[in-house]
Order: C-alpha cells, then structure tokens, then sequence
C-alpha cells in the first residue's frame, strides 16, 4: 500500500526549516532529484518489483500516478490508476513499496522531485521494469 508521511515547515526570522522526522531512512541507500524538461512531458511507466522508492517534491509540483503491476511479463492494459498531486508545500514524503509503477508529470516550470531508493545502482537494472507512456489505457494525465 503507498503511504504518506507527513512532515511540516517552520518559519522565524532567519527563515524556514522544511523536515519529515517520522521518515525513517534507515532502508535507504540512495538517491536521486528528477527534473523534466517541461511541463508537458509526462515521465513513465517504470516499475520496481523488489525495490521500494519514496517521493519528496523539493521545488513546485507534479502530478504523480501509480497502479499495481499484475503481471509483470504482460501487464492488464487498464489496470486501475491513482492519482496524486504532490507539492512541495506539503512537506510530504510518498512511500511507494515495491510492485507500483509510477509516471510524473511537472505542473510547474523548474519542479523537482526527489528520490531515495532501497537497493543501490547494481540492482536497478536488475530490478527495472519500463512500459510505454500509452500502454495503459486508463492513463490519468
């Protein structure tokens, strides 16, 4: 089941502090900032059968769609989708456990989107499952 965690920002006259305390990032081994070219590009279908990731929007927003993979030779074409729209006003960090793929969507100019992954970069190709953007027919974007 994909989470939310929940953080908050504090503000004073030096500034703001933004922070998740309850992400427990013991399990991570390493990560990444996406960024896409624009706002129209939508980047997806990638899945993980083995390998969990967990999503923080660091600046802007985006649209984040995720479903359960059923097969992962042949997936059902219309396999039910979430969406979710991810701020980085929300102080939010989105558990997705191994089995979801997801795509993202920048909806602001200059957005990006911060990745920690469990497992290191020897088994991403290992564990990497890739599906073209118009494979699935409920397609949310």
């Amino acid at each position: 089941m994909i989470k939310n965690i929940k953080g908050n920002k504090i503000e004073d006259h030096r500034g703001s502090v933004r922070f998740v305390n309850n992400f427990d990032m013991t399990k991570v081994k390493r990560f990444y900032i996406i960024q896409n070219l624009d706002t129209q590009l939508v980047r997806g279908w990638r899945a993980h059968r083995n390998e969990q990731r967990w999503f923080y929007v660091l600046r802007g927003s985006f649209n984040m769609v995720t479903l359960e993979i059923d097969d992962w030779h042949k997936p059902s074409r219309d396999l039910p989708m979430k969406l979710r729209k991810l701020r980085a006003s929300d102080q939010l960090v989105v558990h997705v456990p191994p089995g979801f793929a997801t795509a993202f969507q920048a909806l602001e100019a200059d957005s990006e989107l911060l990745v920690f992954a469990d497992h290191g970069i020897e088994h991403a190709s290992q564990d990497d499952y890739k599906w073209d953007f118009d494979y699935f027919t409920n397609n949310l974007f």
